[in-house]
């Protein structure tokens, strides 16, 4: 099913729809502040699970994100944040950065292993923010890279539809995405390194 909302004033009504659908392990693509993502509620095991079957990977070897709502919802996946850590999350989120953190004991329960690191993400858009708010949980969140030797990643809803619409439940068709993603930062040490530079820029 594709569904297209108002990437600033997405209706309630379809913020339900696509809220139910997660809750009842629904799976979803969906419009971040950088690429479309592939993503379901992280509460639900059998979700988590069709997710890694569309991308042909295994749960304990794939380095999914969290999308989160904010930076009190972050803290209930990571360790204590020191205050150098929390200024900087402050500083560049929400925005189009992954931030690697050391796992808290609610990611091993989650994935069934014995990750010791999480990547969070709060991204600067509308749609993808009140999802997580209204479903109460973060969104698990992995990219969609495509076959093409010029763009890495799906950009447009309707090409997505068409390639992944009999594998998941919804499309978001929130406008035409980007192809850069996030920037990729490891913040599990008192230094900061960058893994990946991508969409969000290097301030620090």
């Amino acid at each position: 099913m594709l569904i297209e909302l108002h990437p600033l004033n997405p209706e309630p009504r379809k913020i339900a729809q696509i809220t139910e659908c997660l809750r009842d392990g629904g799976i979803i693509i969906y419009p971040t502040d950088t690429i479309y993502g592939l993503g379901c509620d992280i509460s639900n095991q059998k979700a988590i699970e069709k997710v890694c079957r569309i991308k042909g990977v295994r749960p304990e070897k794939t380095n999914f994100s969290f999308i989160c709502n904010d930076l009190s919802h972050i803290t209930d996946f990571v360790l204590p944040l020191d205050n150098p850590q929390y200024r900087m999350l402050k500083r560049i989120l929400p925005g189009a950065y992954t931030v690697i953190l050391k796992a808290n004991n609610m990611v091993p329960k989650l994935f069934k292993n014995n990750k010791k690191t999480v990547g969070i993400r709060v991204p600067n858009n509308v749609i993808a923010r009140i999802l997580v708010t209204e479903l109460g949980n973060p969104i698990l969140s992995t990219s969609l890279k495509t076959p093409d030797d010029v763009l890495e990643y799906y950009t447009d809803p309707y090409e997505i539809h068409q390639e992944y619409g009999n594998l998941v439940d919804i499309v978001i068709d929130g406008g035409i995405g980007g192809n850069i993603g996030s920037t990729v930062i490891d913040y599990t040490t008192d230094e900061i390194i960058v893994l990946r530079e991508g969409a969000g820029e290097i301030v620090w």
